[in-house]
C-alpha cells in the first residue's frame, strides 16, 4: 500500500538525518520525499501499515506530518 504524507521536511539535508531512522523502521518499504512539491510529499509503499510509527517519528524528530487522504 502506497502512505502519502505532508511534511515540513525542505532540504536534502533533513531527509539524509532521517535515513538513518527510516533505514531500520522501514526494512522492507520504499520511501521518497517530493521536496518540489508545495506539501513536501513523502511517499512510502509498504506491505505494513505504518502511519503511526512515520508521524511519531518524523514529530519526535522535529517535523510535521500528515497523512494525506
Amino acid at each position: 500500500m502506497i502512505y502519502v504524507f505532508k511534511t515540513t521536511v525542505t532540504s536534502e539535508i533533513q531527509i539524509q538525518n532521517l535515513k538513518k531512522h527510516f533505514d531500520k523502521i522501514l526494512q522492507n518499504a520504499k520511501w521518497n520525499f517530493d521536496l518540489e512539491d508545495c506539501d513536501n510529499i513523502l511517499r512510502i509503499d509498504s506491505q505494513t501499515d505504518i502511519r503511526k510509527i512515520i508521524i511519531k517519528e518524523l514529530n519526535s524528530n522535529g517535523v510535521f506530518c500528515e497523512e494525506l487522504q
